[in-house]
């Protein structure tokens, strides 16, 4: 694909933008490359946009050439502390859908907490790799039904697009669970990035929250992933969820930054 927008600006300053790929913008000023744009589809469906420019007069280009092509809703996320860039795509006419903590954490037991975490009576912690998939799936899809109903996924990071049947489970060796007697009652992802593991996702069944599943979950899986080498985990948080703070402040978790994520359409 090529497809060209008219050129902003006037004479030897005016900016044109080409789209050289599905995926792929680029802005000239002359014959010189002065930005260029990027839309990357994520695994549950949403597309997110980025701008790259030399000059903040060249943002606004891109920005409406790709908003002419792109079809809606779109996405970006912006460092919280990245005024200009946050201020350009307001103009462009998003806005913010949430705002999100990053945290930082240790691994190393004497860095996580007061102690040792042992799990409620009855709990046993299931590593990664040893669940079972099919009461893994029907844990995954009780507690997203249980979220969606109260404060909704809409307040979670980014997440898979769910498959035939509602599956949302694409990998069972990324997941931690909390079995009780026969049935599983809570689980923790970790996606093993090249720099980092992030924890993608920490989730208890209604009736057995509070109790301490959660905090037993994430001290188990960063005790796993001290033993296997890795000095730090991160994950992000949405600033209204205050429940999932507590957890990983709990565990010695220091603010690492945030990021806003906007919408528009």
């Amino acid at each position: 694909m090529n497809a060209s927008h008219p050129a902003a600006g006037t004479g030897e300053h005016a900016v044109h933008v080409t789209r050289l790929s599905d995926t792929q913008w680029h802005a000239l000023e002359g014959d010189r490359v002065v930005g260029h744009g990027d839309v990357s589809p994520r695994p549950d469906g949403r597309l997110f946009v980025s701008v790259d420019v030399w000059h903040a007069a060249h943002f606004a280009p891109i920005a409406d050439a790709m908003l002419a092509d792109l079809p809606t809703p779109l996405y970006t996320v912006v460092d919280e502390s990245d005024h200009d860039t946050a201020a350009a795509w307001e103009q462009a006419g998003f806005t913010v859908a949430r705002r999100e903590q990053n945290y930082l954490l240790r691994t190393d037991p004497q860095l996580t907490g007061p102690g040792p975490v042992q799990p409620p009576s009855g709990i046993t912690i299931v590593p990664s790799g040893e669940a079972e998939e099919g009461p893994l799936r029907a844990l995954d899809r009780i507690v997203r039904d249980e979220v969606e109903a109260t404060v909704g996924w809409c307040t979670m990071p980014a997440e898979v697009r769910p498959r035939p049947a509602g599956d949302t489970v694409i990998d069972p060796s990324m997941y931690a669970v909390a079995r009780h007697g026969d049935q599983y009652v809570g689980l923790l992802r970790v996606a093993q990035l090249p720099r980092q593991p992030r924890i993608g996702l920490v989730a208890v069944r209604a009736d057995w929250q509070r109790r301490g599943v959660a905090r037993a979950l994430l001290a188990h899986t960063l005790d796993a992933l001290h033993h296997r080498g890795k000095t730090s985990a991160y994950a992000e948080v949405d600033r209204s969820n205050a429940a999932a703070a507590a957890l990983f402040e709990g565990a010695g978790a220091r603010p690492a930054g945030g990021s806003v994520e906007y919408v528009r359409g």
